[in-house]
Parts: structure tokens; sequence; C-alpha cells
């Protein structure tokens, strides 16, 4: 396995699954079960052991295994020099089990949709780009910017408001974009976390192909998840593009008041995806949009920034689900420290989490005292 040479060297201090300051459990996986080895030093001490022939497979194992949400808080908080490498260590691990097939049914579901249909949803292609329809967002075609949705957005009802938001607001702030509609194809970012190196490959070449071919330069995601796979994955693999999120495009427009914005009156917490954040060091951008809106008021949850707390949904887990549900999952606690700033609505600028958080606050029953907005949603409520 890739990284077997350095998996030895984590001896479990601990600091992996806390916040920076040590104040609380940081690690979605270790809160959810509190077992030491849903931490990252408990899954390095058991793929250790199970690359030794110490342990065999087990359902506990991948469960184990595949509940890691990929978040990075471990990547920000180990001590040692190997940190950058420990969610590349699960992922390489989940590549094993993949390449052995001795997988979760949940996962092997999840792959074969992709593979059958192109999609997680289990969707035909024709639908793909269905709600763009009746807006003015237009097909690309020599556009400065190509608009990638990716499956969630596409498909999920929630993540389609947020996409026809931003698609709008980049029209109305003057911005030249198009979207591929039904020739656009999963990005893969959820793939390779799951393992599946050989379809993410597929995946993101059949892309770079279709990006040429197009004669794409630039691209604005509306997902973290594409947003990382195209501009830490892609490049490896000959996809050589300026990519950006759609927050550090709509930034800048805003604070040079490209948009003029009315007072939108609104206690407002914002919560960071992992990718965006941890995985890409983005946390000003969105931030920015918020402070530039007339009597907004912004509160910083306690775990905010490189410290934020994951919704749970990522490394899969939005699809398959592996770390569950319960009041210990993560999106429920998320909504707990949201609700504790005293905040009306939680901002998000990726559609996972405004799902996750979403169906948590469902969940709680507190419909009467928070609101999930992706912040393209809250510029659209604030526009003059």
């Amino acid at each position: 396995m890739k990284y077997e040479d350095i998996i030895h060297r984590c001896f479990r201090c601990g600091y992996c699954k806390f916040t920076g300051d040590y104040s609380d459990f940081n690690c979605p996986s270790y809160r959810k079960f509190s077992f030491e080895t849903y931490a990252p030093g408990g899954r390095m001490w058991l793929i250790h052991a199970w690359l030794n022939d110490e342990i065999k497979n087990s359902d506990r194992f991948q469960e184990i295994l595949f509940s890691c949400a990929t978040c990075a808080n471990c990547v920000e908080h180990c001590v040692f020099t190997f940190s950058d490498d420990l969610v590349n260590i699960f992922i390489a691990a989940k590549e094993e089990m993949v390449n052995k097939g001795i997988i979760p049914p949940e996962v092997r579901d999840y792959l074969k949709s992709i593979n059958i249909s192109g999609n997680p949803y289990k969707e035909p292609a024709d639908e793909r780009g269905k709600w763009a329809d009746g807006t003015a967002i237009q097909t690309y075609d020599g556009q400065d910017y190509l608009l990638y949705i990716g499956c969630v957005g596409s498909y999920d009802e929630r993540a389609k408001k947020i996409a026809r938001a931003v698609g709008n607001i980049l029209i109305k702030a003057g911005l030249s974009i198009g979207i591929l509609g039904n020739r656009e194809q999963c990005d893969g970012n959820e793939v390779r976390a799951l393992g599946e190196t050989g379809l993410f490959q597929h995946l993101a070449e059949q892309n770079i192909a279709l990006f040429k071919e197009l004669g794409v330069k630039k691209i604005i995601t509306l997902d973290p998840h594409s947003f990382n796979s195209f501009k830490k994955d892609y490049p490896d693999l000959g996809g050589e593009f300026e990519i950006y999120h759609y927050t550090q495009i709509l930034a800048p427009l805003i604070q040079a008041k490209k948009m003029p914005l009315k007072e939108y009156k609104a206690r407002v917490t914002f919560h960071d995806p992992c990718y965006l954040g941890r995985h890409n060091e983005e946390y000003d951008a969105p931030r920015k949009i918020l402070k530039a809106i007339p009597a907004i008021e912004l509160i910083e949850m306690d775990q905010n920034r490189e410290n934020a707390f994951c919704c749970g949904g990522g490394g899969g887990n939005f699809f398959t689900d592996i770390l569950g549900g319960g009041e210990d999952s993560p999106s429920r606690i998320r909504v707990g420290q949201s609700l504790d700033t005293g905040a009306r609505i939680i901002a998000v600028a990726c559609p996972q989490c405004a799902k996750m958080l979403d169906d948590a606050i469902k969940v709680e029953e507190l419909e009467d005292k928070l609101e999930v907005l992706d912040i393209a949603e809250i510029v659209t409520r604030a526009l003059a």
C-alpha cells in the first residue's frame, strides 16, 4: 500500500482529534462513536495491524475506515511531519479494500451508480441540466467561465435552488458564464475519497478531454468538493485550468460595489465547508461577502475556520451515511453550535453542507429558530 512506510510513525498522541486550542474534540467520527479506533490515530494503528496481518478485514474495520469524513482536521492539527498525508493514507487504505473487492454495501452501491448512471442519484443524463430551466443561464459556448455544478447541485432538490441562485447572481454581476448541462459529468472527488482511483481517473480524463475540446480556460464551481478535485487532482492528469469557487469570484465583485445591495437585517453564523476551508485554505471569501451586506450581523461559532466542525457529509458520507445519524451525528452537533451563537441563519457555501444541516434542523425541530441559506441565497435576498 502507498504510504505503508510511514504509518508506523504515528504513536497516537491524540492531537489529531482536537481543535487547535484543545477545547473540544473535532474529529467527526471520534465525536460520534467515542472509541479511539474511530480517531485518526486509531485508524493508523488498525491499518498498520491490517497490513501486517495482525487483524483481518471485517464489517467493523470497514465501518471505521469509511466513516472518515475526510474533513482534514487531523491534517490541520497533527504535530508530525507526515501530517499532510493523513487523509491520503486513509484513502490509500480504502483503495486497498476496493481493489480486493471487500467494501461496505453502501460504498459498493454508490460506486456502481456512478459507473452505470454517471451520478449517485441513478438519474438519466438528460435530467442533469434541467435545474437551469427558466433561468437566463446558457449552455457553454466560449463564454469567459464554465460554471460547473456537480452531481448534488444537478439532482438534489435543495441544491438545485442553490445552483440557480449562484448562476443568476453571477449573470446579474455581469459575468460571462455557461454550463455544460447534459454534457456535464461527475467530478469524481467522492469517488477518489472512497478509494476507487481507477474510476476517478476515468471520470477526470473524460472531463479534462471535454473541457479542452470546448476550449475551457476558467472554471467556477458551485461545490467545494468539485473545486478541490479540479484544483488538486486534475493537474496531475493534464487538466490545467484556472479554478475558482463561486465565492472567490463574487467577493471582489460585491466589495467593488458591482452589485447594489440593500439592507438585510439578520444575525448570521457561517459554517466553513471542509473542502473549501481546511483542504484549500479559503476562509475569507464567504465572510467578505457576508460582511459587505448592509445590516447583517456575522457571529462566529466557537469552532470556526481551521477549527470548524465538519457537517459529516465528506468522504462520501453524504451518500453512504456510514457515519450515521443519532444525537451525536456531526450535523446535529453543528446545528447546536450554531444555535448557541444566537444566530437565526446558518450561512453555507456548499450544497452538501446545506442539505446535511437542513436535515439536522428538521430532526432537532428547530425550523422556527434556524434557517440554512447558501451565501448566494443571502445575497439574492439583499439585492437592491
